[in-house]
């Protein structure tokens, strides 16, 4: 076989929240020991790790992976960059897309890195607030170009089957450094580019 992939999980943190979930389950009134239910805490203990994953990774160091100079002056756009994160309240998913943008300034990452940065700072318990601003800081601090710009669009689980119960609230976040602050027209195109304007 060519490839393949292989998940790795911390084995003491595993057990632990093993015995956490099989408690947890029998405090909920249900039966751990029955037959759907076995295996439940293990693969709730391991979709844990796997949901909070970007604990254990750095944004900074992903971007610096793939670091080129280059003259390059326009702006870069990933768009519709699927997201996933976990809202720090409720423990409840909030998913949607992320839009990110930035201008180099003699440095650019590799595209896929945005992705990734994206991901490491959303598999973290998070408000979406928080999540818009730690992908923005990142690129600004690693990459220092003139400007990024970063709108995340999202629904949140804790508002559609708990609380309010609004099925088709999306939370809009955004936010914005250098050029894309300084400049309308080019925080108008980014704008234009992902389709929040016309």
């Amino acid at each position: 076989m060519a490839y393949s992939h292989i998940e790795q999980f911390d084995e003491y943190t595993t057990e632990e929240l093993k015995k956490h979930y099989l408690e947890i389950l029998k405090l909920l009134g249900e039966d751990p020991q029955r037959e759907g239910l076995l295996k439940t805490p293990e693969r709730v203990a391991k979709a844990m790790q796997f949901l909070t994953k970007g604990y254990s990774e750095s944004g900074e160091e992903i971007l610096r992976s793939a670091m080129f100079k280059e003259e390059y002056q326009q702006m870069v756009l990933v768009k519709d960059i699927d997201l996933y994160s976990m809202c720090e309240h409720h423990m409840l998913p909030f998913y949607g897309k992320a839009h990110v943008a930035y201008i180099p300034n003699g440095y650019i990452t590799g595209l896929s890195k945005i992705p990734r940065v994206v991901e490491t700072f959303a598999r973290r318990l998070q408000v979406q607030e928080r999540l818009t601003v730690q992908i923005r800081d990142c690129i600004q601090n690693t990459l220092a170009p003139l400007g990024v710009a970063v709108v995340i669009e999202a629904a949140h689980m804790c508002m559609q089957i708990r609380g309010v119960e609004k099925q088709h609230s999306i939370t809009t976040t955004s936010a914005f450094t250098g050029v894309f602050l300084r400049d309308m027209r080019t925080r108008n195109e980014f704008l234009r580019l992902i389709g929040l304007t016309t």
